[in-house]
């Protein structure tokens, strides 16, 4: 994505929470019960044959390289869980099938402290790898029983669900390993460095 696109405004307005599942909601957050859209620039449309995820090193060798149908051939699993936008949205019980980072990582000398997510249009987004590994986070290429749907991210996007759904980059392509952390496109643009939603870390010094 080009940092001069403006982001897309529409979902951005709040509404009354629900009281019933309120210990289950972070600060300042609201329950829909639809999947808001909301991205920075046009929904690309990949198709599976030209897609591949890769995992590079510090030095940006490639430490492992999937295809579409590679990837679709490693072991996946369903997850339920809830996710928290940082423009307040949140939605419990999501299902997602995807293929964890752990899988991924697995013979990978994981000895660098930051990673750098990158997608389709030049889109990034920075994580610790802490927060990606040990059953945190996934490569997301199912929806609620359907293959995820480009608007919500497909053909695949990250699934880190404990921090704020910015951090879950859409049309996703890779992660670059690296030993001083980087910040990523809406964090470069005032967006915490971290985004934990139960510390309300939206912004850069929240």
């Amino acid at each position: 994505m080009s940092e001069n696109q403006p982001p897309v405004s529409r979902g951005f307005l709040g509404r009354a929470r629900d009281r019933s599942v309120a210990e289950r909601l972070p600060p300042g957050q609201y329950l829909v019960h639809d999947f808001p859209v909301l991205s920075a620039g046009p929904t690309p449309h990949i198709p599976t044959e030209r897609w591949d995820f890769r995992v590079l090193g510090v030095t940006g060798d490639t430490l492992g390289r999937w295809t579409w149908d590679q990837f679709r051939a490693l072991p996946d699993e369903t997850v339920t869980v809830d996710i928290h936008c940082v423009t307040k949205w949140s939605k419990l019980d999501m299902v997602w099938r995807g293929v964890s980072l752990d899988v991924l990582f697995d013979g990978i000398k994981l000895d660098a402290a930051y990673a750098l997510v990158f997608s389709e249009g030049d889109y990034t987004t920075n994580v610790p790898v802490a927060d990606l590994t040990g059953g945190k986070a996934w490569i997301a290429t199912g929806y609620d029983g359907h293959d995820l749907e480009p608007e919500h991210g497909g053909p695949a996007r990250m699934l880190v669900p404990h921090l704020y759904f910015w951090k879950s980059a859409k049309w996703v392509r890779g992660l670059q390993f690296l030993e001083h952390d980087e910040p990523g496109f809406w964090e470069r643009l005032g967006y915490n460095n971290y985004g934990d939603p139960w510390r309300e870390q939206r912004y850069s010094g929240d």
